[in-house]
């Protein structure tokens, strides 16, 4: 962080000036220019996207990458269809290279899309079959995982899963270290046989997360939180067991379930250029962390695939340097002030995700 010994209230401050002093990113250290790999590693490698090293899978994934929530079900029909079709193919020309389906009707959804644009081979799939995994008790053992795993990849052809991630209780410590075990014992046996390339697993639960991490090697990334609010402790951070096991890390919520913005999103609400601004502001706010691999935003619209490659870009020119310009956005804090208080009732458990 680019202020490690600063107390509480030096991060808070008071006023507009002072809270946009005050909005320190995890690691704000890590927004120096990153080292590009050869090309030749990166699938649907953009110049204008960024990409980073997903922990010790050695993948190369877009600094931003899609989210498999970004709707309310029903996920039906042809308009809809279309418009998935539209925007994987947008993502992978603007450079993103992975998705991350998180239920069934997701991973039908971004498959279907893949097949229909015939470009699977372009993309990291994160799969996670949730209906059928950790969060309910007669999918917890290792036989009935795989049987998750394998009927649905069946179901909508997929060969090869790159990126296995169940996802668990989100207080990932309700669930018992023998079902921890059971999760583990799936994961090296779809490994093993060549049906999933990485695993690891989605949570809430900071502290299981770390336990997880310390028991069990073949964990190599993890899904959980990081939204426009988050900052990394001075001492005792989650962060620090995530670079010391060198994990990989994709963030959900970096909107808080939208609650950053003013307007629907659509392209004629008339708060569009000023949400639009704020998502820029809040991706790169997020991507100040050093052991933040991607956020993964759910995107609806061909603008919002253009609004992440507009963040890139200002990212480069202003917050490169020893303190990133977005650090200190009043414009910025004000919207994450106003993200907190417009949290909806069951998305208010985020405002633990603050100083982790």
């Amino acid at each position: 962080m680019a202020k490690r010994g600063a107390s509480r209230r030096e991060f808070l401050g008071a006023g507009a000036a002072a809270v946009g002093a005050g909005v320190l990113a995890a690691g704000a250290r890590g927004a120096e220019p990153p080292q590009m790999p050869p090309k030749a590693q990166i699938l649907s490698y953009n110049e204008r996207m960024e990409y980073r090293r997903l922990g010790k899978t050695g993948l190369w994934v877009s600094a931003i990458s899609l989210g498999g929530h970004w709707k309310r079900c029903p996920f039906k029909g042809e308009a809809f269809d279309r418009n998935r079709a539209e925007i994987m193919a947008r993502c992978l020309d603007a450079g993103i290279n992975y998705v991350d389906a998180c239920w069934g009707n997701e991973i039908v959804a971004y498959a279907k899309a893949l097949k229909t644009i015939g470009r699977r081979k372009d993309i990291y799939f994160g799969f996670s079959n949730g209906a059928q995994e950790m969060r309910f008790p007669e999918w917890r053992t290792k036989k009935k995982l795989l049987e998750s795993l394998e009927s649905k990849m069946k179901e909508v052809g997929l060969d090869v899963v790159d990126l296995w991630r169940p996802t668990c209780h989100e207080p990932g410590g309700l669930h018992t270290f023998n079902e921890s075990c059971e999760m583990i014992a799936a994961g090296e046996q779809a490994v093993k046989d060549g049906k999933v390339r990485f695993f690891g697993f989605s949570s809430h639960d900071r502290r299981w997360i770390e336990m997880m991490i310390r028991e069990f090697p073949i964990v190599s990334f993890i899904v959980t939180p990081y939204t426009a609010k988050t900052k990394e402790k001075p001492q005792g951070s989650f962060f620090e067991t995530l670079r010391k096991h060198d994990i990989g890390f994709f963030g959900i919520k970096p909107f808080a379930s939208n609650s950053i913005f003013k307007g629907t999103s659509a392209p004629d609400d008339p708060h569009r250029e000023e949400d639009d601004r704020i998502a820029r502001l809040a991706l790169r706010y997020v991507l100040c962390c050093d052991v933040l691999t991607a956020p993964i935003p759910g995107l609806i619209f061909p603008h919002h695939v253009d609004n992440c490659l507009k963040a890139i870009e200002e990212r480069r020119r202003e917050d490169l340097a020893a303190r990133p310009a977005v650090l200190d956005n009043a414009e910025l804090a004000h919207a994450a002030d106003a993200m907190w208080r417009r949290l909806p009732s069951g998305y208010r458990w985020l405002k633990d995700w603050e100083w982790v």
